[in-house]
């Protein structure tokens, strides 16, 4: 579903991303796993199109994200780090103005439903910029479901969300891709990346350290307790 090979992204002298590879097939969830400066939002932005490679080729549902950008971002679902909404609309109004925009069909009754989910009900109607953090993290995922969208990619997902958000996230990303989905995410979490991962790309400066189920990591470093702090460690310490 989400196709990413050779991918590098340099910002004058500086490479972002280098030289990495991946794919998210339907039903699987990945998750990009490193410190700050990893590179994991830089790979995120370059699959939803906000960034332009350097080098190498993403590509989403078969559309080259860089050549057909209308064609990939209809398929993906996407949740940034740092949610921007229209502060003056209500909740409602913004997934109703959105349900337009991307014509929808039954956007009515799935923005209602979405906002049950999301315990949003109550202050459906009320301005977005009376929100909390956290709200307005549920109501992005909210628009990011809207469409239905083949594939959902999530920077950062628990940022601002307290444990029961969280805990309802987790088990979003998961049956999102136990319904046919696939899910794209970055975190800085272990926790996070351990509970819902079907793979981990283990990135650090840019590339690639490991790649692999939480088993197939742990045979890799001759651990079978190891945590994936401890391979983590391991790893990035082998490639240096």
């Amino acid at each position: 579903m989400i196709e990413v090979k050779g991918l590098v992204k340099r910002y004058g002298r500086f490479t972002a991303v280098d030289g990495l590879s991946f794919e998210v097939a339907r039903g699987r969830v990945l998750a990009l796993l490193g410190p700050n400066g990893a590179g994991k939002s830089t790979t995120i932005r370059a699959v939803t199109g906000q960034v332009m490679p350097s080098a190498g080729t993403v590509v989403v549902g078969g559309f080259d994200v860089a050549k057909r950008p209308l064609q990939a971002k209809a398929l993906l679902g996407y949740v940034p780090d740092r949610p921007y909404l229209y502060p003056n609309l209500t909740g409602r109004e913004l997934l109703r103005f959105l349900g337009r925009l991307r014509r929808v069909e039954g956007a009515e009754e799935r923005a209602r439903r979405l906002l049950e989910d999301f315990e949003l009900t109550r202050s459906a109607d009320e301005l977005v910029q009376t929100y909390s953090h956290g709200m307005r993290q549920r109501l992005t995922f909210c628009a990011a479901l809207l469409h239905r969208p083949a594939a959902l990619v999530i920077d950062e997902p628990m940022v601002g969300l307290d444990p029961r958000g969280a805990r309802d996230v987790r088990a979003l990303m998961r049956r999102h891709a136990d319904e046919g989905g696939a899910v794209l995410l970055t975190t800085h979490s272990l926790a996070v990346a351990e509970a819902v991962a079907d793979e981990i790309v283990l990135m650090s400066r840019g590339r690639a350290v490991a790649r692999g189920s939480l088993q197939e990591l742990r045979q890799r470093v001759g651990d079978a307790g190891a945590d994936l702090e401890e391979i983590f460690l391991r790893l990035t310490e082998e490639a240096a």
